[in-house]
Formats: structure tokens, sequence, C-alpha cells
């Protein structure tokens, strides 16, 4: 299965924020969508970063309640990997489990076009055992 085809079904809306947008902002983009992550784009739309609620609990840890009216462009990770709708779903698995990374912004020729976390990759997983079982019970019962 291909990156964009989990695109095309969970839809391509991707939540942003400005590397000059307070972490105290942060947090409510990431309460009002209900995500764990967002990316962070400079004024083009170009990928600066991205960061997640993990990110802000452990500068909370470490800086304290300060960090709050922080740029974001302090807490979030910088070096971002992203995929391609046409990256295959198992690599991106493979790159998500080594990396331990829960979200990857999906990009095509350089715009961004989407995000996918390993919750989608995973549900992928499930849908494509999902239909082999359904087409080996099929055989059999022929």
């Amino acid at each position: 299965m291909l990156i964009g085809t989990i695109l095309r079904s969970k839809g391509s809306d991707v939540a942003t924020v400005r590397p000059e947008a307070t972490v105290r902002d942060l947090l409510v983009t990431l309460a009002t969508y209900n995500i764990g992550a967002v990316v962070v784009c400079d004024e083009g739309g170009v990928i600066a970063g991205i960061v997640s609620e993990r990110d802000v609990v452990r500068r909370l840890n470490d800086r304290g309640a300060d960090i709050l009216d922080a740029p974001v462009g302090t807490i979030m990770t910088t070096e971002v990997r992203t995929c391609t709708p046409g990256d295959n779903v198992d690599g991106l698995r493979m790159t998500m489990t080594t990396h331990r990374i829960r979200h990857v912004p999906v990009v095509e020729d350089g715009t961004l076009v989407g995000i996918v976390s390993i919750g989608d990759i995973v549900k992928s997983a499930i849908e494509e055992l999902e239909t082999e079982k359904a087409s080996l019970v099929d055989y059999l019962h022929r």
C-alpha cells in the first residue's frame, strides 16, 4: 500500500504553526484539532520543523512553565523526516519504528500535502490483514 492511499481515506488537512508562534498557541492548535503533532512552516510554507505533545512535556520538565510563552521554534525538531504519496507504507513503518517517530509530513514537489501518524500506518496494516484473511477464507470455502 502507498502513503497516497492513506491520505485519500484520511484526508490531506495538516495543522501548521509558524516558528514564532508561542508554545501556548501551539497547545491551542493541538487541543482544537485533537492531534499529537503540528508541522512548523515558515512564511513561505516551507517545513521548518515539527513539534509534538512530547516535545512540550519534555521542555516543560527541563525549563518550567516559562516555556509556554517561548516561540515554538525553540522547542521544535528541526531534522524532519518526510515521505511522499508514492512511498510504500511498509518502508515508512520501518523508518518510524527504527527512529521512534510518530508523525511524518507527506511532501510532493516541495509542497506539504498531508501528514501520517503511526496510528494511520497501523490501521492500514490491519486493513491489509483483514483483506488477506477474507480472501483466504473465501478461497477455502470454494
